[in-house]
């Protein structure tokens, strides 16, 4: 059963965190109850907005309007893929806080969803809770954790979070002379968002001196590359774990594997995620506890000592490593493409876990149901990407892929012109797969892939490839 761990508000004027659970830790552990969800009106459901526009938020704004609470969902912007489940408002930028902000007025919504992550950074939710509207994601002074990287970096260390041994540079000298005291391989990232390719995996010196220059000097992040981390290259397998935080509460929610790199056998350079499944078999429940334990609870009562209460969903990027656990990255929303198939095999209704999570009433809510079926997700993108790449491209048999068994095409990066669907982003569409194992969910989402009629797209064969291994 999912529990879930509650911190206890003693003063009003001061929040003092005592946490319980896994760990053994002083406290209590609160088993979740029903809960009500508190609609505009008795009888009522909620109108709900989910900001963003890629494959993440077609999965949301699909599990939402599933739920029996949801009365309608809104878009902003939306994709062509959330046609006929969502009202899209084409006009409204997930980037533009005061056009959202407007936009759930103007619309009475009851809830706003957000997906991705510059509109929490800067300070979307911190708005709209200036006009009494509920939204499910962290304010901005908890959303740093994934806005700068030396925050977070600093955060573990400061609350004895195992990760990555690191140093900051501005200056490009000083972090060369360091990679040449660490030596080679060594990991450099940009310091603030970029989009999720601002990591370099240096394998030499060499490799590394250029990932330095580019950011510091050429800027090929823009402002976000105005600082660097130089940290430790890990060695292990990598997966992510995902908690649902409500300032009071944590719940554990599952675990997924991405794939970072372009191509096959994880080589290429780092894209925003070229498919995921779930769950990871390599985070087992034993893991799952040792998360909790070790780094979602110290970092939920952290940053309320902080004074940075976090509310929403806590991305923690791990590595299993011959040391243990290790973190190398918070995101504070759900990722793309791991969101897709979370939303696929979870069987709770999700809008009631998001309204409870941005009211504070986790506690309160039902255990988390899931379906014992697997999902992967294969990402077609345009060729070309991350690189440079052309829009326009036509896309057919959509359809056809979505009527096979156990498929559902996610749309990214979609446009419609002409009467026909095109391709309008680097990462266009995530075609899904589910079924009772890893290797079932995989042949179902390569049979939607090679449905598809998309020669301008590319995709990796090899999606899932550890999991295959364990089975």
């Amino acid at each position: 059963m999912t529990r879930s761990v509650r911190m206890e508000r003693r003063r009003p004027a001061f929040v003092e965190s005592v946490w319980g659970g896994f760990g053994g830790m002083r406290g209590r552990i609160v088993c979740p109850r029903r809960f009500v969800v508190r609609c505009a009106a008795e009888g009522d459901g909620m109108s709900v907005l989910v900001v963003g526009s890629g494959g993440r938020e077609h999965a949301l704004v699909s599990s939402i309007a599933a739920s029996k609470k949801c009365s309608k969902v809104f878009a902003a912007p939306g994709n062509v893929g959330m046609e006929g489940i969502a009202e899209l408002l084409p006009g409204v930028s997930a980037e533009s806080i005061d056009d959202v902000v407007q936009s759930a007025v103007s619309n009475s919504v009851d809830l706003v969803v957000v997906g991705p992550e510059v509109p929490l950074v800067n300070g979307l939710v911190d708005e709209l809770e200036k006009k009494n509207i509920k939204a499910f994601g962290p304010k901005s002074d908890a959303a740093v954790l994934e806005g700068s990287k030396s925050f977070m970096k600093d955060f573990l260390k400061r609350h004895n979070i195992p990760t990555a041994w690191y140093e900051r540079f501005t200056s490009p000298e000083e972090a060369k002379a360091f990679v040449r005291s660490k030596g080679a391989p060594i990991v450099v990232k940009a310091d603030g968002l970029a989009a999720g390719k601002g990591v370099i995996l240096a394998q030499t010196i060499e490799e590394a001196d250029k990932a330095i220059d580019d950011m510091l000097l050429g800027k090929i992040f823009g402002d976000a590359g105005d600082a660097i981390i130089v940290e430790e290259f890990l060695v292990g397998e990598e997966a992510s774990f995902f908690a649902i935080l409500d300032g009071e509460s944590a719940v554990p929610f599952a675990s997924a594997q991405d794939h970072k790199a372009a191509y096959d056998g994880d080589s290429g350079p780092n894209t925003g995620g070229m498919g995921s499944y779930s769950p990871a078999p390599i985070c087992s429940p034993e893991a799952e506890r040792l998360i909790m334990d070790t780094v979602v609870i110290p970092t939920a009562k952290g940053m309320v000592l902080e004074g940075r209460s976090y509310r929403g969903v806590l991305f923690c990027g791990m590595m299993f490593t011959e040391d243990g656990l290790k973190v190398l990255e918070f995101n504070v929303r759900f990722g793309d493409p791991e969101c897709q198939v979370l939303c696929s095999r979870l069987e709770s209704d999700l809008l009631e876990l998001l309204d409870a999570t941005a009211t504070g009433k986790l506690e309160d809510s039902e255990p988390l149901k899931w379906r014992k079926d697997a999902a992967m997700v294969v990402v077609m993108a345009t060729e070309g990407y991350p690189g440079k790449y052309a829009k326009g491209s036509v896309i057919r048999k959509l359809e056809d892929a979505n009527a096979l068994e156990g498929v559902q095409v996610f749309h990214a990066g979609t446009a419609r012109k002409d009467g026909e669907i095109v391709a309008n982003g680097g990462r266009v569409l995530g075609v899904t797969g589910t079924g009772p194992s890893i290797a079932v969910a995989q042949e179902r989402a390569y049979k939607g892939v090679e449905m598809v009629d998309w020669p301008e797209g590319f995709y990796r064969k090899d999606i899932g490839w550890r999991a295959l291994a364990r089975e």
